[in-house]
């Protein structure tokens, strides 16, 4: 079992994404633990009222350098919206990490010269535990290519910080920015072959991505995004119904091979 740390962190910083989206850097007076793209924390929020369990969030990104992470959150309730008073020097209590996290060597390069390529699949603020995922990968050696899909281009997040990494591609529903469409509809399925799929975003997306990466016979993994409470598979609230049986999405996930999902 992977050891787990419960930390009082630095704030390092606060950055506005948009009016939506805030990102936090912490760091530690101590190096950081270990931290796989994928895995998560669990947060303690101590500025509402109205919160009492910690929140779930994924891990977006980690400098081992300047012993920072940081959190890409949405500001969806009072909870989450509090974290946006947040100053530097701050301190915030977190569990982590938790969860099982991305494939990010997958053994599909079949003895080529050329790098393996990754497609990394997300909408929403599922983009954020894959900034980190496209990271590794590309210091493992492989390539990440980015598939990213908002509504419009005012929901597009971190594009820069995508593109310092891989190749980034867009769609929006609404055309306003990249190919107008979901990521489904985009002309790279058409034009490239990836030796591993990686999603992470809303349901319906990740299920027509799954059927998509099975029509490809490509292997694919999806980051599940069912409620937590705990984060440690003793509440069983995150359950999912799998080919193998009832799991906790927390500590036997949130990957998971699609083949291993009643998808």
């Amino acid at each position: 079992m992977k050891k787990k740390h419960l930390l009082d962190l630095t704030v390092k910083g606060v950055e506005r994404i948009n009016e939506k989206y805030i990102l936090i850097r912490l760091t530690d007076s101590a190096p950081l633990p270990d931290m796989e793209p994928g895995q998560f924390v669990e947060l303690r929020i101590d500025g509402s009222k109205t919160t009492f369990l910690r929140r779930p969030i994924s891990i977006h990104y980690v400098d081992y350098e300047k012993n920072e992470f940081w959190l890409l959150i949405a500001l969806v309730g009072d909870g989450t919206k509090s974290l946006a008073t947040l100053r530097e020097g701050d301190t915030m209590n977190i569990l982590l990490p938790l969860g099982n996290g991305f494939t990010v060597s997958p053994d599909c390069n079949k003895g080529g010269e050329d790098p393996y390529s990754v497609l990394l699949v997300g909408g929403g603020v599922g983009v954020a535990p894959l900034l980190y995922a496209g990271d590794v990968i590309r210091r493992n050696g492989g390539k990440p290519v980015f598939l990213l899909g908002a509504r419009s281009r005012k929901d597009l997040l971190e594009l820069d910080r995508f593109r310092a990494i891989g190749e980034v591609y867009v769609t929006t529903e609404d055309g306003s920015e990249g190919e107008k469409g979901f990521v489904t509809d985009h002309s790279i399925w058409d034009r490239q072959t990836f030796c591993q799929i990686s999603v992470c975003g809303p349901k319906p997306m990740m299920l027509a991505v799954a059927r998509l990466a099975r029509e490809k016979n490509t292997y694919c993994e999806v980051s599940l995004e069912n409620k937590m409470a705990c984060g440690l598979g003793a509440c069983l609230c995150c359950v999912e119904d799998t080919k193998e049986g009832n799991v906790c999405v927390c500590k036997d996930g949130p990957v998971f091979s699609i083949d291993k999902l009643k998808w």
